[in-house]
């Protein structure tokens, strides 16, 4: 594998000369990658992860539950049709669960599943955990998260802060049992107490007791795969109390999970297509996922593309012409940045509410968007819960990235139709999209970029 080329401070955004017309090999889902790591590591026995996204935040996972204790394999089959035991081709992880063990410290990164998800589990452990990150991760709200494992029977050391750095003294268990949570800043909160929450002596009761809760179908994510390893959930959708999930002790059992391509991370891809009049067309796309990025499916249809899953996977194909739109992304949100980005190119004013939680991300991601399309020419306002966008001829500059993948990846689409716009550390993708510039200017070139491409670093 040839050495990744080091990209400069401010790399120019390619400007598309045309229509585009290309297969993109969008890596796998960091949000199931995550939560399948953890539920391999808790689980009774061993299993296997396979396609994994291999990208910061994964490998900040991964690190993190070794230093645990937990045993992760990492093996490559040179298949693509399968192997001989029937599991699928690509990048596989065996998991092997032990017993957690401290002392250890946990680099969270600024990954949000990482210092989220993974207190929980350090009560498991016998000794100390301690818990550092990025200095953005100071900022990131995790108050409700140390104070919900307080009540469950957790000893947590953070100075009073409410937030990282932080240490867990772990002592081999948790007693569990009923707690009530503002989660209305992040559905990470729910998640992170319920993947644990089969190994808790009495299970665990979660009660939202804040407003809104954004980005539902991440709770749903997490309530499926925790069945499909075995759990017993009981959740609102099956007819319980609003805002209530309930997991019942037991065992979890060692799964073999294939990993969706992430689809959120297909937006840029997408978004090039309904920009430029071209056609997209994403292989492995799931006819049925929990993954908030599917809703890319209507919401660009709605700003002017069509779309159809085929055998191939999901072909999208632009007109060259984009609405404006007027849509509630409280389920989406993460989607909001790239929406923003191809909302700033339309023919008319876009409206995107319900999400004022993503003031709280790797950034203000509200702020960081008005900030930064504004000074290429656009006219974005901040309203109470999200961005009122009023299309406007732009220019070129530079497009900061506020070490966040998604204002990184929206500078991106912007340049396709704005020249001269240069994107400050757009190595910032490697969060969650490896090889990023690489697969853009591939697609550009209609070639099939992605995962199975020389010098690529991850599965799909």
């Amino acid at each position: 594998m040839t050495e990744t080329p080091a990209l400069p401070a401010l790399w120019p955004a390619p400007l598309a000369d045309g229509a585009v017309h290309a297969t993109v090999t969008v890596p796998g889902s960091k949000s199931v990658t995550n939560r399948a790591l953890v539920l391999a590591a808790l689980a009774a026995e061993p299993g296997w992860v396979r396609r994994p996204l291999r990208s910061r935040d994964s490998q900040l996972m991964s690190d993190a539950l070794r230093a645990l204790g937990v045993g992760i394999e990492e093996t490559v089959s040179s298949s693509s049709a399968g192997s001989a035991d029937g599991a699928v081709g690509g990048e596989a992880w065996r998991i092997i669960p032990a017993a957690l063990h401290g002392p250890t410290t946990v680099d969270v990164g600024n990954a949000g599943t990482v210092m989220r998800f993974l207190p929980p589990v350090a009560t498991l452990a016998d000794g100390d955990i301690r818990f550092d990150g990025d200095p953005r991760s100071y900022e990131r709200p995790l108050g409700q998260v140390i104070t919900a494992l307080r009540t469950l029977g957790a000893r947590i050391d953070d100075d009073g802060r409410g937030a990282l750095p932080m240490t867990v003294q772990g002592g081999g268990a948790l007693e569990g049992g009923t707690v009530e949570i503002d989660a209305s800043n992040s559905s990470q909160f729910v998640s992170a107490l319920l993947l644990s929450a089969p190994r808790f002596n009495q299970g665990v009761e979660v009660r939202h007791v804040g407003g809104n809760l954004p980005s539902m179908p991440h709770i749903r994510m997490t309530v499926e795969m925790l069945r499909a390893a075995g759990a017993q959930v009981d959740t609102p959708e099956a007819g319980g109390e609003k805002d209530v999930w309930r997991v019942a002790p037991g065992a979890l059992l060692g799964r073999d999970m294939v990993v969706e391509p992430d689809l959120s991370n297909a937006q840029p891809f997408l978004a090039a297509a309904l920009i430029t009049g071209g056609t997209v067309t994403v292989p492995d796309w799931p006819r049925r996922t929990t993954q908030p990025g599917d809703a890319l499916r209507r919401i660009f249809t709605e700003m002017g593309g069509s779309c159809e899953l085929t055998d191939a996977g999901l072909v999208f194909t632009g007109t060259g012409k984009i609405h404006g739109i007027d849509v509630d992304l409280s389920e989406v949100g993460e989607l909001t940045p790239g929406i923003a980005a191809v909302a700033a190119l339309a023919d008319s004013e876009s409206v995107l509410r319900g999400v004022a939680h993503l003031r709280l991300h790797e950034t203000d991601r509200l702020a960081a968007l008005t900030k930064e399309i504004n000074a290429l020419g656009g006219d974005v306002t901040e309203t109470e819960d999200g961005l009122r966008i009023r299309p406007r001829r732009m220019h070129g500059g530079v497009f900061h990235t506020y070490d966040d993948h998604r204002m990184a990846t929206a500078g991106a689409v912007i340049g396709l139709a704005v020249e001269g716009v240069q994107i400050e550390n757009v190595a910032t993708t490697a969060k969650t999209l490896p090889d990023f510039p690489r697969m853009w200017t591939d697609m550009l070139a209609g070639d099939a970029g992605g995962p199975g491409a020389p010098g690529a670093g991850a599965g799909a």
